[in-house]
């Protein structure tokens, strides 16, 4: 079966062109999301290039071969400039247009415009190099997990590989100058490809803006507004998991002294940050596997597994301490304390047993006198 080259070019044109609509579409269904607006730019230029290449032989080759190809070349540097974007990265806009300008730059020296080898070369060397490093920062952001992340780069891992293998290839075959330049299977190839790379790239693409905003919505419903550690339910929801996991472990709860009075003598503000800045502090000192959550107010809650009656006592103390320590030079009367119950967990024990174990400690922290630390079953005195 006969293909023709430039009807598989007006296909690939066509196909590219859906791509795009559809970016630019989802675009203005969220215009906060300016990553499909780039690669629905993207798509959009890639279309207008591919059919000047399509046009060859009809409109003067200084548009169909340099024009054209320049075109497609910032398509790929957008591609690169919206991963970025993805990535919550500067775009570099200005380094995405350097491959269409220097391949202008080149087809002005007649050796190089008259030498098909070197055209492919370059124009697949810049396609592979924008790829790789859309591929490099698609990688680099992996810490968060996408489900199609790892799609994503190998979808922009194979097609800049495969430019990158057509360099070797073209240079120990090259082109044939024919009457018609488009008839090289190398056109039809190139058109397989880089319709499959746009079908991919779109669905790959729109599935990853849609993962990111499904995760931030869990982890906004999931976490307190103000201090950006757990909410309740978020908090009980972990620590429960925590507690079937681990054999041992203790619950901490703090309630920080007298924090109406920081609201009512600074104002709601100075409680605020009051507030973030405990948060702070406490995610300083625990370790990396430990749970904090905010119950409501000025209470939360931290669950640490696999520690030792004497390690969670440390620690509370630790906290106890270093947050009685918090001095704000422009509020000198600014005081600040915090009382802290332990429940130690044992074989078998619910949660909610748990909860009342440590919130009776902390009743009687603060009921002793505040700023001090209190396990169930005995009272540990604040240093």
């Amino acid at each position: 079966m006969h293909l023709d080259p430039p009807t598989l070019l007006i296909v690939n044109s066509t196909v590219t062109l859906l791509a795009g609509t559809l970016f630019l579409t989802s675009w203005r269904q969220a215009p906060e999301e300016r990553t499909l607006a780039y690669w629905g730019g993207a798509h959009l230029v890639g279309a207008v290039g591919t059919a000047g290449l399509a046009l060859r032989g009809q409109i003067p080759d200084a548009i169909s071969i340099v024009l054209s190809n320049a075109v497609i070349l910032c398509a790929y540097g957008l591609i690169w400039s919206g991963v970025r974007s993805f990535e919550r990265r500067r775009p570099r806009v200005g380094l995405a247009m350097v491959g269409a300008l220097v391949w202008c730059a080149l087809c002005l020296i007649p050796t190089f415009y008259g030498s098909v080898t070197l055209r492919i070369v370059y124009a697949s060397a810049v396609t592979m190099i924008y790829c790789g490093a859309a591929t490099a920062e698609i990688w680099h952001g992996r810490a968060e997990r996408l489900a199609s992340r790892l799609t994503a780069a190998a979808v922009l891992g194979l097609h800049g590989a495969f430019y990158g293998v057509r360099i070797p290839l073209t240079l120990l075959a090259p082109p044939q100058i024919a009457p018609n330049p488009l008839a090289s299977p190398w056109v039809a190839i190139l058109c397989f490809a880089t319709i499959l790379f746009s079908i991919a790239a779109a669905f790959t693409f729109m599935a990853l803006v849609k993962e990111r905003a499904e995760r931030e919505q869990r982890i906004a419903a999931s976490t307190d507004a103000l201090t950006g550690v757990r909410n309740r339910r978020a908090f009980v929801d972990a620590a429960g998991r925590a507690l079937v996991k681990h054999a041992d472990g203790a619950l901490l709860l703090f309630d920080l002294d007298r924090f109406k009075a920081v609201n009512d003598v600074h104002g709601h503000a100075v409680g605020d940050a009051v507030l973030v800045g405990f948060c702070a502090m406490a995610a300083s000192l625990l370790p990396r596997d430990a749970l904090l959550g905010r119950l409501g107010g000025e209470e939360f809650a931290c669950f640490l597994p696999e520690v030792s009656p004497a390690e969670a006592l440390g620690r509370a103390e630790e906290l106890r301490r270093t947050f009685a320590q918090l001095n704000v030079p422009e509020l000198p009367d600014l005081r600040v304390s915090v009382s802290i119950g332990i429940a130690q967990t044992h074989h078998g024990i619910a949660f909610d047993t748990l909860m009342r174990r440590a919130d009776a400690a902390l009743y009687a922290a603060k009921n002793n006198g505040r700023d001090r630390v209190a396990v169930a079953g005995a009272t540990a005195r604040a240093a």
